[in-house]
């Protein structure tokens, strides 16, 4: 009888231990700070790089004028030494993504890139005096301006995860260039 006890008492107190430690982590997972949420999108200032590309590319560089501040600029490359390849990407007001891709990179393969696959469907937009062709299907829907006269063989892309009409928003934001 006497071995058996010492047993009980060593079980009990096992249970007891891993009780205390389970409610110890309990508490202390309550009083740390857990933030589901995504991180704040930063804002980028474009205006030295969007210059710079002005300056060095073959055509007219697309920036937007008059969106509110809502739109908040997140990314911005020009690449001189890659067709003239200009990159501004913004999140619109509603969290989407939005860009605006230019280069004179062969159209076919660089709208392929700046729309991630998407394809061009019949349907077309008049939006700042210029005819622009919806892409859809891919990772990113688009509106594509080719073979415009004032772009000097650049092709321009504003495409991204939001809707057509923040597409829109944007193509009509960039204006005559």
């Amino acid at each position: 009888m006497a071995g058996t006890k010492g047993k009980q008492k060593s079980a009990r107190d096992m249970i007891l231990s891993l009780g205390l430690i389970v409610l110890a982590a309990g508490v202390i997972w309550i009083f740390i700070p857990h933030d589901d949420g995504a991180p704040p999108v930063k804002r980028v200032d474009y205006r030295v790089e969007l210059l710079t590309a002005q300056r060095a590319a073959s055509y007219p560089v697309a920036a937007p004028e008059g969106l509110s501040e809502d739109w908040k600029p997140t990314s911005v490359r020009f690449r001189g030494d890659d067709s003239d390849a200009w990159h501004l990407g913004f999140s619109a007001p509603d969290g989407e993504y939005v860009t605006i891709e230019q280069s004179t990179k062969k159209a076919s393969a660089f709208i392929e890139d700046a729309t991630q696959g998407a394809r061009a469907t019949e349907r077309t937009e008049e939006i700042g005096g210029r005819t622009w062709t919806r892409y859809t299907g891919g990772r990113y829907d688009a509106l594509v301006l080719r073979d415009a006269e004032d772009m000097k063989g650049a092709t321009t892309v504003v495409a991204g995860t939001g809707s057509f009409e923040r597409l829109g928003e944007m193509a009509a934001a960039l204006g005559p260039t």
